[in-house]
Order: C-alpha cells, then structure tokens, then sequence
C-alpha cells in the first residue's frame, strides 16, 4: 500500500482488501462495497469467514467440523452466484473459511496477505455495542493493523466507489492528535479520487475551560467561544496547506459532543464517507473513556461508511 507525503498531491492505492462475511444480508451489503472498491482500485478481494469457536469448543470437534462444513457450502454458493452475476469477473479473488477465534484469524490473514483495507458490516446500532461489549469490535478497532471501513446499519447498499451518482463530500473528523491527523491524508486522497469536496471539522466543547476558579459571564463565554471557533477554522485551514486538493474544501469548528456532532454534519453535507484517525491505549480503563467510543457512536448513526485508521499504524 503507498501514499504521497502530507505536502504533496496524494494518491492512496489499494493492493488487497478483506471483507468480512458471515453471509447473512448485513454481510452481504459489506460485500458488495469491498466489491466495489476492490475493482475500482483493482485489488485483490478475500472474503473471509471464520466459524467462531465460541460455544462449539464446549460442543466437541464434530460440532466445529459441521459448522465449518456448513460454511464452506455457503461460500462455495456466495462465490458461484457473484461469478454468474458478473461480479466478479476479472478480478483477482480468494475465499477463505476457518474455525478458531474471529479476530485472531483475521489479524492472522492480514498479516500474511498484507491486506490494506479491512471491510466490516454490522448488525445494527445495539448489535454493534454488542459485538463491542463482546470483544470482536473492540479488538478490530483497537488491534487492526490496517484501515478498516465499516458499513453501518444506515449505510446505502451499494459503495460510492464505481458508481455514476455525483460524489458527495469526504468528510475529515480530526481533535488535531496526532493519530487522528494520521488520517487525513487518505481522506485526501479518496477526495482527490472521487474528484468531490474534502469537508473538515472539529468538535469544540461548549464550556471554557475555568480558570483560577473565575466565573464568567454570558458575554464572556460569547467572546471565548468566538475565539475557539476562528482559531479552530484557522489549525483546519492549516491542515491541508500544503495539500493539493481538486475541489476547495470546508471547514466545519461547531460546539458539542463529537459522535453528534460529526453525524449532524455528515447528514447536513450529504458525505458519502466519514474518516476518522483513532487513539489506541494499550489499557482499556472504563467503558465512557474507551478511545474508539466516538468511532462506535458515529458508526452505529452515520448514513455512510466510517473509515477508521489506528494512529500508530496507519498504512505504513
């Protein structure tokens, strides 16, 4: 996978991408973006199933050996139907099914097939702070050594990617940290590809900060937050200085929650993808601190894919 420099006109290539099915309808709506994207920038397409080992390792080996050969069946009939449907054709593909543990078999893949984008549906906003609550998603987000875009539950059914709609905007979420700004220049990239506006924005908190326990008055905390939001128009205009963009981009710097703040604007500019950089701690402390927990909160509402890319290991 390679990239240009944040100071130069950029151009993201996809070599390989993984989805993950479990050939249900949410899966399928996963597939066809992956589909999608894997032909737009010719890469290699693995779809993957793994028979999770969950509940069947109680059940005994003959248990995991039907599951699996049940799987195989159906991947077998998934891949005859999109080779006759035409979706396929051309394109390099491989269809994988394991037993074991869901993340495990997939990280493992990753690495031995360098894959560059991971593709991820899910089953709904409580199924997905279920599987999070479950470990699989948290792993996923906290853990991928890879982009991962996920496909929502409000998501369209079909990816932007190949299609004759007019683009819609690429919208850019940073807190200006380091691992969110690891992002941006794939947001970039995709804006430039899909020749369509790169729209930046940064949540603000609506409260300033107290100082030496002074109290502020109505006027005071107007002034404050004019200030805040023109210096952070100001670091977001900076941000793409040096970034050769085709269209000229927005700059959104509103007051409020971040995950609510991002879908309001998603929805107000009609963004086909959101792309946000995630923090990644080693320790997971409380379920309200958790670094990916604005990531889930705008997965589960946003009415397109969430491109999230872990900091320390954004496509190096």
């Amino acid at each position: 996978m390679s990239s240009g420099t944040a100071s130069t006109a950029l151009d993201v290539q996809l070599r390989s991408v993984l989805v993950a099915t479990d050939f249900s309808t949410v899966s399928r709506k996963a597939l066809r973006h992956a589909l999608a994207i894997a032909r737009h920038y010719g890469a290699k397409l693995y779809a993957m199933h793994v028979v999770s080992s969950v509940g069947l390792t109680i059940a005994g080996p003959d248990a995991i050996a039907q599951a699996t050969m049940l799987a195989l069946r159906d991947a077998s009939l998934t891949e005859r139907r999109l080779v006759a449907s035409g979706a396929l054709r051309d394109m390099r593909h491989q269809v994988i099914v394991r037993p074991g543990d869901v993340w495990a078999e997939l990280q493992a893949v990753i690495r031995q097939e360098g894959v560059d984008l991971l593709v991820i549906g899910t089953h709904g906003r409580s199924g997905l702070k279920r599987l999070i609550l479950g470990s699989v998603a948290e792993q996923i987000f906290r853990n991928a050594g890879c982009p991962v875009l996920t496909v929502g539950p409000c998501s369209p059914p079909d990816a932007p990617w190949g299609s004759s709609d007019t683009p819609r905007p690429v919208l850019f979420a940073t807190d200006f940290s380091d691992a969110s700004l690891k992002a941006l220049p794939f947001a970039a990239s995709f804006a430039n590809q899909r020749q369509t506006k790169l729209a930046l924005i940064h949540m603000l908190d609506p409260m300033p900060p107290v100082k030496n326990g002074r109290w502020y008055t109505a006027s005071d905390v107007a002034e404050m937050r004019s200030v805040a939001q023109t210096d952070a128009r100001k670091r977001l205009r900076d941000l793409i200085a040096d970034i050769t963009l085709g269209i000229e981009p927005a700059f959104t710097a509103d007051f409020g929650e971040p995950a609510e703040g991002i879908l309001r604007t998603t929805q107000a500019a009609h963004a086909e993808l959101i792309v946000m950089g995630l923090k990644c701690r080693r320790r997971v402390e409380t379920m309200s601190h958790l670094p990916w927990s604005t990531a889930y909160d705008v997965v589960r509402g946003a009415g397109c894919p969430v491109l999230t890319i872990r900091g320390e290991n954004a496509w190096e």
